[in-house]
């Protein structure tokens, strides 16, 4: 069903089809003239803030994304709020892209951004149409393409989006993972909250499935000296590091695809985590939570749409407060797989009631499917990386009153004791 364009800054026509015979065209900005024909899965955020960070998260590998928001790019694009070293989406989608740019710290506006990765970008859609229909189809395959009609038809467009791999069963994290250890010392510089200094610094090894900066940089900021490793570490690498002394903790990020797929990292952390008498202290967000789910012997499950933004709210537990994160996931763990094997699920979504977060209560594990780090988004979670520090710190398993020391108390050593001292 072909939608109209809508005016816009941008100049040749882009479509976007997707493999239920749907076709949006609108104006194409970013890598235009290119001969571009781009296919993924294509996802919305609801987020009304946090393009930047949105389009350069490696969770997005693989995927077009379409924003919610009626107008992006107003603030154009600046150095500093990037999740990684390149945009990682494969396509972008908007209403109307900003004529006009203007923020102190911009130094390009979105077009020219996209345009120098190679990335393409469709505006004039109606995106509140094709949301609702990814909320009641949900997610699926799509192309986007600003090639003209007779280059390449609305039916072979359609085609094309038919024919893309599903994403189930994909292993994307090699494509947005390092290949060789490096260290991480930027923290959130002027961005950061007080925090009582912790009495020792503690070393962090972080699995990189596609780390976002910003959750290393909160690690830093609450003096963790970070060594950055690939995914596909063994676990005996791992293991040889903690009994030499070198690591204290160790934490699984976040990343793109199927985490069932990811196998070879999830027997990784099986041999990490799975003996409650040698578990390390481990840490793990979105990517994360699912591989260590995995690993302790849950499964996982595909949304139907996901969680992408930045209003999901999520109840916690352990204490009963309730907590406005941001999201971005299209797989969950299925909390009676955790429960069998000893998990006890920590947080919960409150949109659909999927888990957002689990502990082991006989070793140092925990995890939360949401991105505590907010970038962007709101900081009610921040406290997590307390919890972290805390385990590191006592080697104990999260409790609910670990939890209430912290969020009373903003302190690390609260929560830690004399262990941390």
């Amino acid at each position: 069903m072909p939608h109209s364009p809508q005016p816009s800054p941008a100049g040749s026509i882009g479509r976007v089809a997707l493999e239920d015979g749907s076709v949006f065209t609108g104006q194409a900005f970013g890598a235009t003239g290119r001969g571009i024909c781009q296919t993924a899965e294509i996802v919305f955020n609801t987020a009304m803030t946090g393009y930047q960070e949105a389009i350069t998260d490696p969770s997005y590998a693989g995927q077009i994304l379409v924003f919610t928001a009626p107008l992006i790019g107003n603030t154009g694009v600046n150095e500093e709020d990037v999740e990684s070293s390149r945009v990682q989406v494969s396509g972008m989608v908007v209403r109307e892209l900003a004529r006009l740019h203007s923020n102190y710290r911009a130094r390009m506006d979105l077009s020219a951004y996209l345009a120098a990765a190679g990335v393409l970008g469709v505006t004039g859609i109606d995106t509140r149409a094709l949301t609702r229909r990814l909320r009641v189809r949900g997610v699926m395959n799509a192309a986007i393409t600003d090639l003209p009609r007779e280059q390449l038809t609305d039916e072979a467009l359609v085609n094309a989006a038919k024919s893309a791999p599903d994403m189930s069963g994909q292993n994307l994290v090699p494509m947005v993972g390092c290949s060789t250890k490096s260290t991480w010392t930027e923290t959130l510089g002027d961005w950061s909250p007080a925090h009582q200094p912790t009495s020792r610094r503690f070393r962090v090894v972080a699995l990189d499935c596609g780390a976002k900066r910003n959750i290393l940089r909160n690690l830093a900021d609450r003096g963790c000296d970070i060594t950055v490793v690939p995914h596909d570490i063994t676990g005996a690498e791992l293991r040889q590091k903690f009994e030499r002394g070198e690591a204290d903790g160790l934490f699984v990020s976040n990343g793109p695809g199927d985490p069932a797929a990811v196998e070879k990292t999830i027997a990784t952390l099986r041999e990490v985590v799975g003996n409650a008498r040698t578990c390390i202290p481990t840490f793990g967000i979105c990517l994360g939570h699912q591989l260590l789910s995995l690993a302790v012997g849950a499964r996982t499950f595909k949304l139907k749409f996901g969680h992408r933004g930045l209003n999901q709210p999520v109840l916690n537990l352990l204490d009963g407060r309730v907590e406005i994160t941001s999201q971005n996931h299209g797989f969950a763990v299925d909390p009676e797989t955790l429960k069998a094997v000893g998990g006890q699920p920590t947080h919960i979504n409150l949109n659909d009631g999927t888990l957002a977060g689990f502990c082991m209560t006989d070793r140092p594990v925990f995890a939360v499917q949401h991105h505590p780090e907010a970038s962007p988004g709101p900081h009610d979670a921040s406290y997590l990386f307390d919890a972290f520090v805390a385990m590191m710190a006592n080697k104990n398993p999260l409790t609910r009153q670990d939890l209430r020391a912290m969020r009373t108390s903003g302190s690390v050593a609260a929560a830690a004791g004399p262990a941390g001292q």
